[in-house]
């Protein structure tokens, strides 16, 4: 996708400018690129499952500490 503003006859530099960067946030370029910027790579299921697990059994430990009043 290009975006392009051309430079009216008496337009200041600093409007110009305005202009561009009004049109490149209406366009969504700049959300596109933030989202695309920290996007990982794809775990597999295997390890997403792992994962899972190891997480509902930490929660069950910190429940277990708080009941007898570790934490």
């Amino acid at each position: 996708m290009s975006i392009e503003v051309k430079k009216g006859k008496n337009e200041n530099t600093n409007t110009l400018l305005y202009r561009f960067t009004k049109k490149v946030q209406q366009s969504g370029v700049m959300k596109e690129v933030k989202k695309r910027r920290f996007s990982g790579r794809a775990v597999n299921k295997n390890k997403r499952k792992s994962m899972a697990l190891y997480r509902v059994e930490k929660q069950e430990e910190i429940a277990k500490q708080k009941k007898y009043g570790y934490r």
